[in-house]
Formats: C-alpha cells, structure tokens, sequence
C-alpha cells in the first residue's frame, strides 16, 4: 500500500515548509555571521567574539534544529530527485562541513582570543562554508540528474 506524502497534497505546503526552512537558516547563519564579523574586526566592538557566542549560541542551535527538521520534511516530498541531484549532495556535503567547522574550530577560535590572522582565517572559512551551502540549495531547483540545466 502506497501512502501518499501530505506535502504533495497541497500546493501551499510545500512553500510554507520551505519558508521555514529558509527561516531556520537564516536564523542559524546570521548569528555565526555576527561572530565572523567580530572576528574580522567588523561591528560589535564592544563585545568581544566569546561575548557574541554566549549571547547567541542557543538562537544559532534553534535555528539550525529548525533548519534540519523542515529540511527533512522537504527531502521527504521526492526523496529520488534529492539524492540524485548533484547540487543537493554538494549542499549536503557544506553543511556536514560548516556545522562541524561552526562547532569545533570556529567555536574555539570565538572562545579563545585567537591571533588576529587566524581568526580572519576561520570567520573567512567559516563565511564560504555557509555560503556554499546556500549556492547548493539554490541550484538545486535549477539541476536535474547529473549536471544538466533545466
């Protein structure tokens, strides 16, 4: 027996699923963003990166819970395009890295008064990671199968 996905049932789930998905992402990077800012020397020199990352250190977690769940919820309405399409699985494979990066190497360097040139390397690094993620999930609507543009 078939069970049909409640996501491809209406045409508004889909949409509304994806905005808080977007919503979760936004919430996620923008708060390591404030970090890597301050660990360029751009903004919020009052506090220092360690101060940044206890004030948003649990928006950044929501936001990524949110970002992963509905992400799921997303993937679940066409599991075989997803998993074949190229410009998913180079998302998939930023994120995996940008969140270990974010929760390992970032994280220290925002602890830990880094050198000045090794906190630019890691707000830099940290910056394409999470950019890289999005470049993925932009194209993924724009890449069928393989690498052939729709």
């Amino acid at each position: 027996m078939f069970i049909e996905n409640p996501l491809n049932e209406s045409a508004l789930s889909f949409p509304i699923l994806e905005c808080i998905h977007i919503l979760g992402f936004a919430l996620s990077v923008g708060t390591i963003a404030i970090i890597d800012f301050r660990l360029l020397g751009l903004g919020m020199r009052h506090q220092t990166p360690a101060e940044l990352l206890e004030d948003t250190w649990i928006w950044t977690l929501v936001g990524i819970v949110v970002m992963i769940f509905s992400g799921l919820l997303l993937f679940s309405s066409d599991p075989d395009m997803y998993a074949l399409n190229k410009a998913f699985n180079f998302k998939m494979v930023c994120l995996v890295l940008a969140i270990v990066f974010n929760y390992t190497i970032h994280r220290k360097a925002a602890l830990r008064k880094a050198s000045a040139g090794n906190a630019k390397l890691v707000a830099c690094t940290s910056l394409a990671l999470w950019g890289a993620v999005i470049f993925g999930g932009i194209f993924i609507a724009f890449i069928n199968q393989g690498l052939s543009f729709h």
